[in-house]
């Protein structure tokens, strides 16, 4: 059986080959999808694969899977056509602060971003307050009939909601191993693994919770330049920031609070403090938050004080570290000298726009 198949068990390389005629009855098959705004079972089945991470193996949280979906449904472009559809709603929903999955914009902004605003901060004798927020499988815990609410209330047209909820609808997976494949199981909930959909229909869903928050009206933030900034988010990934812990702390709850409205969970044993002020311990759920000096976010370290000397030794420190155990490959005469130096540029100067 060839690994990479979806739920109907059909090779990529089919659909490499495929002749005018069969194109013709994917096209037929869009068509009917979108008159009776009805879906093949197959395309709405997913085969999951677990990949180990570190640790014990006999524990299920040290796994995470990728998902297979048809091929058929990725080349009959019908969920290309109602990603088009939805995007024009996305980038009219979506605030400048969420660069998520977003065409031009990426972690790598976020982090120049905060960059800039510690630094700002420093010149202006402020300070700071972040809380880089962490949710627990927020991807995997999206409650499907809220989704479908959200995508309304946002003025997504009725025939697309309709059109994604019954791609929903009836959603089964299997699990495959090398021991073998489990019966299908339905799925009742997250958005789904290795869609193009599925960054479109998180995005609206993250910000539905922000908005909730009163996140935009809320005067707690960073005054800076005559705006006020309050939060940066890529995608789950969302960083909150005050002038003062007691700011910074409502801000969090309005978040948590919404979040949890809507199926989503701080994961706050993971979640961060930095602060270039005082600050006390932090204890939510009966949980205590961390509070650090310096935070990895993107591959990039940021620190309370904004001075990127830090990262510029870290980044120093791990190319030096990855020079040497590539000392064979750049030693080598199989390898060409423009290809080397691609190769060290890569290890280098990853995220070196920030500091730079």
């Amino acid at each position: 059986m060839n690994k990479a198949s979806g739920g109907d068990g059909i090779p990529v390389e089919l659909f490499q080959i495929l002749n005018d005629d069969a194109v013709k009855v994917l096209h037929s098959i869009c068509q009917q999808i979108w008159k009776t705004q009805q879906w093949p079972q197959d395309w709405k089945r997913s085969v999951f694969i677990p990949i180990p991470k570190k640790g014990n193996a006999k524990e299920c949280s040290n796994y995470h899977t990728i998902a297979l979906i048809s091929h058929a449904s990725k080349a009959s472009h019908m969920l290309k056509i109602l990603q088009a559809r939805l995007q024009q709603y996305v980038n009219r929903e979506l605030p400048d602060v969420q660069a998520g999955f977003r065409k031009g914009r990426g972690t790598r902004d976020q982090i120049a971003n905060i960059c800039w605003i510690t630094e700002k901060a420093r010149e202006f004798q402020k300070n700071i307050y972040f809380c880089f927020i962490d949710y627990a499988k927020a991807f995997d815990c999206v409650d499907h009939k809220k989704l479908w609410k959200i995508l309304k209330e946002m003025g997504i047209p009725d025939q697309l909601i309709c059109l994604l909820r019954n791609l929903y609808a009836g959603k089964e997976a299997t699990v495959r191993t090398g021991h073998g494949t489990t019966d299908w199981f339905q799925i009742g909930k997250g958005v789904r693994q290795g869609c193009i959909l599925s960054p479109c229909l998180f995005n609206l869903h993250a910000e539905y919770i922000m908005r909730n928050a009163g996140l935009e009206e809320t005067q707690a933030g960073i005054k800076i330049a005559g705006r006020n900034i309050n939060n940066l988010r890529n995608a789950d990934d969302t960083t909150l920031m005050a002038e003062s812990e007691e700011e910074l702390k409502s801000l969090l709850m309005k978040v948590k609070e919404e979040s949890e409205k809507v199926g989503l969970k701080l994961n706050i044993q993971k979640m961060k403090i930095m602060a270039s002020g005082p600050i006390t311990s932090w204890e939510i759920d009966g949980e205590t938050v961390e509070t650090v000096s310096d935070f990895i976010l993107g591959g990039s370290k940021i620190t309370a004080d904004g001075d990127c000397s830090h990262e510029i030794k870290r980044r120093l420190l791990l190319g030096s570290k990855v020079m040497t155990n590539l000392d064979s490959i750049l030693k080598g005469r199989d390898i060409t000298l423009p290809t080397k130096v691609h190769l060290v540029k890569a290890m280098v100067f990853s995220s070196s726009h920030v500091w730079m």
